[in-house]
Order: C-alpha cells, then sequence, then structure tokens
C-alpha cells in the first residue's frame, strides 16, 4: 500500500531507553500514590506481607514471557517475547492464589494502577519508535494518521491508541471525584476491565495470527482479564 504517511525514523535502541523511561513514570506514579491516596497504601500494607510481592514478581515475569512467547512463537519467524498484558495476567493470577491462601478478601490492586497505567503509556510509545522489529506494529492502512516505520507500509500506530486510552485513564483517575470512591476495592477491577476492553478492539488492527474465529492469543486473554474483572468487581460490591 503506497500512501502518505507520517514518516518516524525508528531503532530497536529506543525501546530499551522507553523501557526504562516506562519504570521511571512507574516509580513516579507511585511516589504519587503515596503521598496523594495514603489510605491506598496504609491498607496494602496492613493485608499483605512480603511473600505477596513476592508471589506478584514471580507471576508477572512468568505471564509476560509465557503468553507473550505463545503468540510470537506462532509467527511466520517464531521467537520468544514477553507481554504487558501477559504480565498483568500473570501477576493477577499468583496474587489471587496468594489471597485465597492467606484468606485475604479485600482487593489489594488500588495502590498499583497509577503506575501500571503511566507505565504502560510511555511504554508504548517505545515500542512505537522501536519499529517493526519489535512486532507490536499495526496493519496497513490508509487513514490520514497512518505512520511509515521505515518499511515503507503506512500502518495504524496502534501504539499510540494504547498510550493515549492510558493517559486518558489516567487524567479521569486524577480528575474525577468519583474515581477516587472507587479506590477502596473497585479501582485495581475497573483498571483491568478498561485496560483489556481497549486492548482488546486494538488486537483487530495488528497483523498477528488468529487461534480461531478470527481471534489472536491477546483477545482470549484480554476476555479473560474482562471476565475476572467483572466477577471479582460484583464479589467487592457484595462483601
Amino acid at each position: 500500500m503506497t500512501i502518505a504517511a507520517i514518516s518516524i525514523a525508528t531503532d530497536p535502541k529506543l525501546h530499551i531507553l522507553f523501557d526504562l523511561a516506562a519504570w521511571a513514570t512507574a516509580f513516579a506514579a507511585g511516589w504519587w500514590v503515596r503521598h496523594n491516596r495514603p489510605a491506598q497504601v496504609e491498607r496494602l500494607a496492613e493485608t499483605t506481607a512480603p511473600s505477596y510481592f513476592i508471589a506478584l514478581a514471580i507471576g508477572a515475569i512468568i505471564g509476560a514471557w509465557f503468553l507473550g512467547s505463545l503468540n510470537s512463537l506462532r509467527w511466520e519467524n517464531p521467537t520468544l517475547s514477553h507481554s504487558v498484558g501477559g504480565a498483568l495476567a500473570g501477576g493477577i493470577i499468583a496474587v489471587e492464589l496468594w489471597k485465597w491462601r492467606k484468606g485475604v478478601s479485600a482487593s489489594t490492586g488500588a495502590s498499583f494502577v497509577p503506575a501500571l497505567a503511566a507505565g504502560i503509556m510511555v511504554g508504548r510509545i517505545g515500542c512505537l519508535f522501536a519499529g517493526p522489529v519489535d512486532g507490536t506494529s499495526g496493519v496497513a492502512t490508509n487513514l490520514p494518521w497512518a505512520v511509515e516505520l521505515g518499511d515503507g507500509i503506512a500502518r495504524h500506530p496502534v501504539q499510540l491508541y494504547e498510550s493515549g486510552a492510558m493517559a486518558l485513564f489516567l487524567l479521569a483517575l486524577v480528575a474525577l471525584p468519583r474515581a477516587r470512591a472507587f479506590a477502596s476495592n473497585q479501582l485495581f477491577y475497573s483498571f483491568v476491565f478498561y485496560y483489556a476492553a481497549q486492548r482488546f478492539i486494538w488486537e483487530f488492527l495488528k497483523p498477528y495470527p488468529p487461534v480461531m474465529l478470527g481471534l489472536n492469543v491477546f483477545h482470549f486473554l484480554m476476555l479473560g482479564l474482562i471476565i475476572y474483572a467483572v466477577i471479582y468487581s460484583r464479589r467487592a460490591r457484595t462483601s
């Protein structure tokens, strides 16, 4: 497809720089939570233990590489990869198992939400500047905001779609008084639902190989996260 597109200079090394920036932004968001939502931090400390964070880290790492590779090993040139969606799912599974063993029923994820949203917002920009080699580029399009990443193909800037969606979530979280009412037991589930719903849509604009019904690995992963968010949100409201 040969059309006018916004040409973007790419370099895989830029992904590393933006990953570092994403971590720095996430830590800054965590600092913001600590100073502006101290009740959330105190509640997390009261209901967890060091083993909680160990389980979270292990689950996130396993989920990131297992689910990312589950998708990328089906590419024309199979390779191992990691996924932020997989990390989120793996961390959730590990934490819910930890909570089940410890008899903890309250939501413990609210404190992490700003850091997650901020980190994804910045990290996805790095995916864009890394170019097609990153494996997250969008499919071809003739829309006026299409981007060309060095391979001559005008593509959907799906990375910016997701980054923008996370920016809107953060804006709502900070600016809307109603958002604060969810901080105690609904915020994390609201974030998971929002993240999974918008990601489900963007997956239609990526060239990933389908598993069935035209849906790829991440479509099914996002559906699972949506179901999780709905079920646990209802439990939180009735508990």
